[in-house]
């Protein structure tokens, strides 16, 4: 699937959305404030999670192609307890994964955790992928300052179908029986995805046929924060078999 946002694209949204999320902590009236979407997390938990999760990433495209796993940087700082300097820690891996990414271009090969799905294993798809990584946590972030944001519309509109291609798609068998679900957004795309013992295929419709076994309509804001579980399945328009979706979110294909 091509992404409806090109590579520079990408890499401006990322380093728009890191910094949403630096803004969002510093302005949180404290680090040590639960995130109201990952309960289990602080806010300084959140953004050492963040600001390490990128720095791995910016070593993995480093590492080139042929990388077998995830990189571990080497000598790389703790995340700082003071807000300041971890507002600055944050910035620099920010810095870090985005020169890895320009210096590698979109169509070199880089290791991924995804190499059952429907997306590439490219430094393009992982700086797609990234970017909703980013964007999902920024909301976290700016959540638990009591001012959260809409996601960028275009940030949610490549959202989607990031997810359904990435972390949905898959050749792991579907572990109940055929399904079809369909996912209409208000702003016009549509996909179906295709359950069955071959795993999850999913495509664009050009026209929806509106005969699936379950399907969902909402905004791509929504929906994406739908599919990372920060609002409810119910905040979307629902129909058909509801425990299809209810097997989607249980179902962990390895």
């Amino acid at each position: 699937m091509q992404s409806t946002l090109d590579f520079p694209d990408l890499l401006r949204l990322i380093d728009e959305r890191s910094a949403a999320f630096r803004a969002a902590v510093a302005a949180a009236p404290s680090l040590d404030a639960q995130v109201p979407t990952c309960p289990d997390w602080t806010l300084f938990d959140l953004a050492r999670h963040l600001g390490e999760g990128r720095r791995a990433w910016a070593a993995t495209v480093a590492a080139g192609p042929d990388a077998t796993a995830k990189a571990t940087p080497v000598g790389a700082p703790a995340a700082p307890r003071e807000r300041a300097a971890l507002v600055a820690w944050l910035a620099d891996s920010t810095r870090q994964l985005l020169d890895a990414l320009r210096d590698a271009g979109p169509d070199r090969g880089c290791w991924t955790w995804w190499g059952a799905s429907q997306s590439p294993r490219t430094c393009g798809a992982v700086a797609r992928h990234q970017l909703q990584e980013i964007a999902v946590h920024t909301y976290d972030a700016q959540l638990t300052a009591g001012a959260p944001e809409p996601l960028p519309d275009d940030v949610a509109l490549d959202g989607v179908e990031d997810f359904l291609s990435t972390c949905c798609a898959t050749t792991h068998a579907w572990p109940h029986e055929p399904a079809t679900v369909e996912y209409y957004l208000t702003e016009g795309s549509s996909w179906r995805v295709w359950l069955s013992a071959d795993g999850a295929r999913v495509a664009r419709l050009a026209t929806p046929d509106h005969a699936p076994d379950a399907s969902a309509r909402a905004s791509a804001r929504d929906l994406v924060l739908a599919f990372y579980g920060r609002v409810p399945l119910d905040a979307l328009e629902l129909d058909g078999d509801r425990r299809v979706f209810d097997r989607l979110v249980a179902w962990e294909p390895g």
